[in-house]
């Protein structure tokens, strides 16, 4: 089962990760369509952000574990939480080791972590 990671608690999430593995940020990994990352998008601050949309995850899991390593702490993220859902269960499938979903997605983001993202 794919740890649920509530918004709220993503700064220390970030933290705990970055200290971890100092040498490479955590990966938040967006996997909405490239509209939906023009309407909003989040700023990198303290994590690696990668857009890559949901259907493409499975053709480019082989570059994520040879560019990051399957141990790499992954956040998924999508509009609301099940696409990210589905991508970091088919990671951990895929021998990720560190994965969790951001619950609530990027509306859940704007709303608790940067009011400056729009809602849509």
């Amino acid at each position: 089962m794919i740890p649920q990671l509530n918004l709220s608690d993503f700064a220390a999430w970030r933290d705990r990760a970055t200290a971890a593995t100092p040498a490479a940020l955590p990966i938040v990994l967006d996997v909405r369509e490239p509209w939906e990352l023009q309407a909003a998008c989040v700023r990198e601050d303290g994590f690696t952000l990668l857009a890559i949309p949901m259907r493409e995850i499975p053709a480019r899991v082989a570059e994520l574990q040879a560019t990051h390593g399957a141990d790499h702490p992954v956040a998924c993220l999508c509009h609301h939480g099940m696409r990210s859902l589905q991508v970091a269960n088919y990671l951990a499938q895929s021998g990720f080791g560190e994965v969790v979903n951001l619950q609530g997605g990027i509306d859940a983001w704007s709303q608790l972590v940067d009011p400056g993202v729009p809602r849509y």
